[in-house]
């Protein structure tokens, strides 16, 4: 059943040729055998996973299938779920059992998903590895052709992209900051969306930084996205940042092809130092645009260097923000002191890891008095030129076509000990969060270690049909179908 996409798998539930059971058993079993060596979840759900799919085989019985009905996803453990442990991979939220369900997972649930369980992440969604997590690091299940070094699978969505990638999940929830989804999807050889600004609802989703949060999900094909984010999607009253718009029939766009749309290619997106792999697989994207019928133009976006700079102040300043909450107070897990202030002090100490205080205090730094003007609101003010960038582009173009990541995946703890270079994975993505626009990644061939590499699709505000219409051809023309190292169907 591993050899199914989340499409196939609903049209053989829906004929009756596989049981929701079937389906969600085989998956169970792949996460029993591989999750002590990939570390994809934090908190399996086997037992409610079951009991969900035996709910979708009697709904499908009686022809009362949704969307989704009977499809096992992984959910990233930074979306509230009913019942269940919800931890954003930090020991601060160890105990934590929400009495209420995330509006994107409700959609899932409403559309008759199966939840296999919760997926690992770096803390708070803050990492670029997903080696921050207080639940211990995540493996890429790929590895490098006579190394068997464990890599990492990207971040901050990295346990979310390494079960869709290694079969133990179907699909799975992410969320994207600064390219947490894209960056791990291109890493683990499977696509990633994340959609416009307020296309999906925070509400019940762990807040990083409140501007720049997207959801969205990962999958193993650019259909099975479009499918995901058609259940995910939609507004949301909870969701002061909702966007009231209706959401189109994004499998639907898959098809549409790219002739007659004109694909963008910005200059400033060439690198000193980029793998010249990267660099070969973006020119071979940009040809077979050409062929299917799109015209290639080039374009500039000149503050889109400042994107990365820009980032890492607005985003720490939005996290110091949003964790001031996590105080031992009110929920979550508590360290004692002898006043209350040692209460906050103890409990924070102990709670929050390495990563998670370095941004806490950044952004502390950037708002204080006197460095307020200085940084933060300088970091404001770029930021809408670089979304002015886009905008003025976007007159010309259908879409962008950028790498996806400047590198393959690199090894567990290579960069562990320069921030700066570990930052540096996310200089094609940030820019993207940074104007509220939609950027999928997919995989598009192999660097010559045999890792995966990805290119990088991003639209106009809401535009996400033109986006899945080009990431569609990009993946018909790849033809990627390249497994990893650690699968469902070798460990079977």
């Amino acid at each position: 059943m591993f050899e199914l996409s989340l499409a196939q798998a609903r049209d053989a539930l829906r004929a009756r040729k596989i049981s929701a059971r079937e389906l969600t058993a085989a998956y169970v079993g792949a996460i029993e055998a591989l999750n002590p060596e990939i570390n994809a979840y934090i908190t399996p759900t086997p037992e409610l996973a079951l009991q969900a799919a035996d709910a979708a085989d009697e709904a499908l019985a009686r022809g009362h299938a949704g969307p989704l009905t009977g499809i096992p996803l992984a959910i990233k453990d930074l979306f509230c779920t009913k019942g269940v442990r919800t931890t954003a991979g930090s020991k601060i939220l160890s105990p934590f059992i929400p009495p209420y369900e995330s509006t994107v997972t409700a959609n899932l649930l409403r559309d008759g998903a199966v939840f296999l369980g919760k997926a690992n992440l770096d803390e708070f969604a803050m990492g670029s590895s997903n080696l921050t997590s207080a639940y211990g690091p995540v493996t890429n299940p790929w590895t490098r052709h006579g190394d068997n070094r464990p890599l990492v699978p990207g971040g901050s969505s990295g346990g979310s992209a390494a079960a869709v990638a290694a079969r133990m999940a179907l699909g799975a929830t992410a969320t994207d900051t600064g390219g947490s989804i894209r960056q791990p999807a291109a890493f683990c050889g499977i696509v990633g969306i994340k959609p416009t600004y307020g296309r999906c609802s925070r509400w019940g989703v762990v807040a990083f930084a409140s501007s720049l949060d997207q959801a969205g999900p990962v999958a193993r094909t650019v259909e099975d996205a479009a499918i995901l984010l058609g259940s995910m999607a939609g507004f949301d009253a909870k969701d002061s940042t909702s966007a009231d718009i209706a959401v189109p029939d994004f499998a639907a766009a898959c098809k549409r092809g790219v002739r007659g749309l004109r694909i963008g290619v910005p200059r400033e997106y060439r690198m000193d130092g980029m793998a010249p792999e990267i660099e070969a697989l973006w020119q071979q994207g940009l040809a077979w645009l050409r062929d299917a019928g799109a015209t290639i133009v080039d374009v500039s976006l000149p503050h889109t260097k400042y994107g990365l700079a820009t980032y890492y102040i607005v985003a720490p300043a939005e996290a110091s923000s949003n964790l001031a909450r996590y105080d031992g107070v009110r929920y979550g897990a508590r360290s004692d002191g002898h006043d209350l202030t040692a209460l906050y002090e103890n409990t924070r100490a102990d709670g929050f890891g390495a990563e998670v205080k370095r941004r806490i205090m950044i952004g502390t730094y950037v708002l204080s008095a006197g460095y307020y003007d200085a940084y933060y609101l300088k970091a404001q003010k770029v930021r809408a030129l670089i979304l002015k960038d886009f905008t003025d582009v976007f007159r010309d173009v259908d879409a962008l076509v950028t790498p996806a990541t400047p590198t393959a995946a690199f090894g567990q703890g290579d960069r562990m000990d320069d921030p700066i270079t570990m930052y540096l994975n996310d200089v094609f993505t940030v820019p993207v969060n940074m104007a509220g626009l939609p950027g999928l990644a997919l995989p598009a061939g192999l660097d010559a270690t045999g890792l995966p590499l990805g290119l990088q699709v991003i639209g106009k505000p809401f535009d996400e049909e033109t986006v899945f219409a080009v990431g569609a051809a990009l993946e018909r023309a790849a033809g990627f179908t390249a497994l990893p190292t650690l699968r469902a169907g070798a460990a079977a």
